[in-house]
């Protein structure tokens, strides 16, 4: 049985309690482990987002000291700790949610200005359980466009795309399939080849999340790409996720 230490909802710093937002439609859940230093300038660009209706933001912290969500400046946000992992932390981010469509983002990686409107929009289309978007990075590096380039290729011809270019479903959908399974690493991606399998809907919007190249950058860009399709392969020929945790922080 999970446990779980912290729930609350802050409004203007002070506790009050979980009550959903009257006409909420997206909620927003950002898995955070140290995200101190850039968590409020993430949900600073998210409030700046144009909205006929102001999403739900929720962090989740893997810190049992809850650094993260220690550092938030902003009123209005829903925080909790949970057991550090991000299968972990966006299920509980899950079951705190009352929108109808969950946002799954990542604690660097920025949406497009029109991101709310797309997500709506698509999800309207009934052909459509869940989707993500187009993955762009945050530097002026060429390089980087290949990965670009890469991964847009990669998503459509799979139809199975990764956490970083910031996977939505519908909630309704999302608990009848339970979730994310509590995987060390993989998560996004058995989830979404979950949902190819059940023969449903993922829509590839052709807007691109920013994200940062902080990892890329100190690992180096073709060491951390061929380390990426190493995980990829082993996982599809059916190596253990455990094992491939053990891979991926090596």
């Amino acid at each position: 049985m999970r446990k779980f230490v912290q729930r609350e909802r802050i409004y203007n710093g002070n506790m009050a309690k979980l009550t959903p937002d009257n006409g909420a439609s997206i909620s927003i859940i950002i898995p955070a482990l140290h995200e101190g230093e850039g968590i409020n300038k993430l949900l600073a660009h998210l409030r700046a987002l144009p909205s006929e209706v102001n999403p739900e933001l929720i962090v989740v912290d893997g810190d049992p000291e809850g650094s993260s969500i220690r550092a938030i400046k902003h009123d209005r946000i829903i925080t909790a700790t949970s057991p550090k992992g991000r299968a972990n932390q966006m299920n509980h981010g899950a079951s705190l949610a009352t929108g109808d469509i969950l946002l799954f983002l990542h604690a660097d990686t920025f949406l497009p200005e029109n991101a709310f409107g797309l997500v709506r929009a698509c999800m309207e289309n009934g052909a459509f359980v869940g989707g993500a978007f187009d993955l762009g990075f945050l530097t002026d590096r060429k390089i980087f466009k290949i990965t670009e380039w890469y991964v847009a290729c990669r998503t459509r011809l799979t139809r199975v795309p990764f956490g970083d270019q910031a996977i939505f479903i519908r909630k309704e959908y999302f608990n009848r399939i339970s979730g994310f399974r509590e995987l060390p690493i993989m998560e996004d991606v058995e989830l979404m080849g979950r949902i190819k399998k059940l023969g449903h809907g993922i829509s590839i919007l052709p807007a691109k999340v920013m994200t940062s190249t902080r990892r890329w950058e100190k690992e180096g860009l073709v060491r951390g790409t061929l380390r990426n399709w190493m995980l990829q392969a082993m996982y599809c020929c059916g190596a253990p996720p455990e094992r491939l945790a053990r891979f991926y922080r090596s």
